[in-house]
């Protein structure tokens, strides 16, 4: 059976088309293969660089609560804000205000925060109030700011477990670095 010149040709030109079909269509199985591979790997990298950027708010929040631990830590406020020729009352408000304008400010914190690390931040101010209040309620009407300053602080001196400022600070800061490994 042989087989005539122009239907050989036939047959190749069959041939052809088909391989031809067939390459062109493992062509673009790849092409699609690489394209959903690029896809993929593209979502990868923004979900990394997403999850790099909220790591990196958290660690800028706690950084935050460290800074507002430290500045609200009541010998600090003192040093600050100690204004001598003010009365015990008036020392009083101006410290209170302190404290409830730097929490207030770095109110927004608690988005990128653990609960826990929030809260502690929220009883050291109510503490710090607490403890100014009560000592100004033990002077007399007539005592200077310099007094409840001097109070507090020989307070805090005499008790240093009074105040949560350090144990706070560690506990942000231990937080903070779980964050970073």
């Amino acid at each position: 059976m042989s087989l005539s010149w122009n239907e050989l040709i036939w047959q190749l030109l069959i041939a052809l088309v088909i391989g031809g079909g067939l390459a062109y269509l493992f062509w673009k199985q790849r092409k699609e293969a690489k394209q959903a591979l690029a896809t993929q790997q593209k979502g990868e990298k923004q979900e990394a660089a997403a999850a790099t950027g909220t790591k990196q708010m958290q660690l800028q929040a706690y950084e935050r609560l460290i800074l507002l631990a430290d500045r609200i830590a009541l010998p600090n406020l003192i040093s600050r804000l100690n204004t001598p020729d003010l009365s015990a009352r008036d020392m009083q408000a101006i410290l209170i205000q302190n404290i409830k304008g730097e929490f207030e400010y770095n109110v927004t914190q608690q988005m990128y925060v653990s609960q826990e690390a929030w809260e502690a931040i929220r009883n050291l101010k109510d503490q710090n109030m607490l403890i100014v209040n009560q000592i100004t309620s033990f002077l007399p009407a007539e005592a200077s700011g310099q007094d409840l300053n001097r109070s507090i602080l020989e307070m805090l001196m005499q008790n240093p477990k009074a105040s949560l400022h350090t144990i706070v600070s560690d506990a942000l800061s231990y937080e903070a670095r779980k964050l970073m490994v």
